[in-house]
């Protein structure tokens, strides 16, 4: 039981993650974050459709024969948004490394300095911390601020 909680726990933090993660050009070659948004998102739109064509169109032909491999289609189709979703909320919850978690509070530090009120910062930052705080750094700094980063 633990361990289904567990997914649907990293699932709900996937989704706020998708939620948090600010989807800048900037950001683009140093995290994979917004081509796994990008594919979820699609995947959730799309790929119910597809799940149920590929076993509506067995159905429609009477093909009997096919009907295994349309659910296995379907199953798959189905699972892909899921992937997306536990992979995101895996990653919010994933200790940043050194590298980012000095660069998480050299920005931190910068929004505080700058007069804007955010969390206290973490000792341990996960890439959900780096995600709120970057989503900050976008919306509140100016330009020649974030210049020292991108």
């Amino acid at each position: 039981m633990s361990r289904q909680v567990g997914f649907i726990h990293s699932m709900k933090d996937g989704q706020s993650y998708m939620d948090i993660w600010p989807m800048k050009k900037e950001l683009n070659l140093l995290f994979p974050e917004a081509r796994v948004i990008k594919a979820t998102k699609f995947a959730v739109k799309v790929m119910p459709a597809v799940a149920a064509i590929s076993v509506l169109t067995q159905m429609a032909f009477q093909n009997a024969d096919a009907m295994p491999q349309a659910i296995v289609v379907a199953l798959f189709a189905i699972s892909l948004p899921l992937q997306g979703m536990w992979w995101l909320g895996h990653r919010a919850n994933t200790q940043l490394p050194p590298s980012l978690a000095a660069w998480y509070r050299e920005i931190h530090q910068k929004i505080v300095d700058s007069g804007f009120a955010l969390e206290p910062m973490k000792s341990q930052p996960r890439y959900k911390e780096l995600a709120k705080v970057l989503n900050r750094a976008f919306r509140q700094l100016d330009k020649n601020a974030l210049e020292r980063w991108f």
